[in-house]
């Protein structure tokens, strides 16, 4: 089953109190298993007005939303992005999957320039996020038996692993699990569409060839973070600094 993003995204994005430098389609859309019933999860920088910085007065670093459209729960987080570029320069992969997305609902020059730099950020301490953020999707699994968190642990480690290789993120599961000798993955995603509370059952997978599989994947992970060739630091603190500026004065 192909899902696609509603053509109603953008609108929702609209509605957002300030100008959007970018909002892009995240969670299980962008990892390539969402169900018929998965959340939309739409993430977005904004730019808050120089008055609501150098008042005394100071606009909403973060704005969030929620509700329904045709059925579908809304999931929307926006960042000022001030906020935002800070973010980029930590080692959080999440912020950065979520400017590099290939599902973009509003987009802007700002948006370009963020995606030129997001390499500049990219570093081998990155290989942190990914094992932590599998880490609890691991545990949710062992709690839950539900297949969405055991396909949310699957993607992480192969995200990180792709990342420390190549220097380049790639989200989606799909794209990913070809090269890890998982040749069960898609039946698993096939299976967690159809629901986003799907258990794994045994006639899908044997529960210890993927606890082996986990394991596997996250010493290759480690193996991948001794090897690589990212840097320590990112290296884009001053070009994000001037965009900035730039962008500030710009909507002034």
């Amino acid at each position: 089953m192909t899902l696609v993003v509603p053509p109603w995204s953008a609108s929702v994005v609209a509605t957002l109190p300030y100008p959007v430098v970018f909002a892009t389609v995240s969670g299980a859309h962008l990892y390539g298993f969402a169900s018929v019933d998965s959340d939309l999860d739409l993430r977005a920088a904004h730019l808050l007005p120089l008055p609501e910085i150098i008042g005394l007065r100071h606009g909403p670093e973060t704005v969030q939303a929620g509700g329904e459209r045709d059925g579908v729960e809304l999931d929307v987080v926006s960042h000022d992005l001030l906020k935002f570029a800070r973010m980029m320069l930590k080692p959080n992969g999440y912020v950065l999957e979520q400017v590099l997305s290939p599902l973009v609902v509003a987009t802007s020059e700002v948006h370009r320039e963020l995606v030129a730099l997001a390499p500049l950020c990219l570093t081998a301490n990155h290989v942190r996020h990914y094992l932590g953020f599998a880490a609890g999707q691991w545990e949710l699994f062992q709690r839950t038996g539900e297949l969405k968190p055991a396909l949310y642990t699957l993607r992480v480690l192969l995200t990180g692993i792709h990342l420390m290789r190549t220097g380049t993120i790639e989200a989606d599961l799909r794209e990913l699990w070809h090269d890890a000798s998982l040749p069960y993955v898609p039946d698993l995603i096939e299976a967690k569409v159809s629901g986003e509370h799907r258990r794994l059952t045994p006639d899908l997978l044997d529960p210890g060839r993927l606890a082996a599989d986990v394991a596997r994947l996250e010493g290759v992970l480690h193996a991948a973070r001794q090897a690589t060739h990212l840097p320590a630091q990112p290296t884009a603190a001053e070009h994000l600094h001037a965009l900035l500026i730039r962008a500030r004065l710009a909507a002034a």
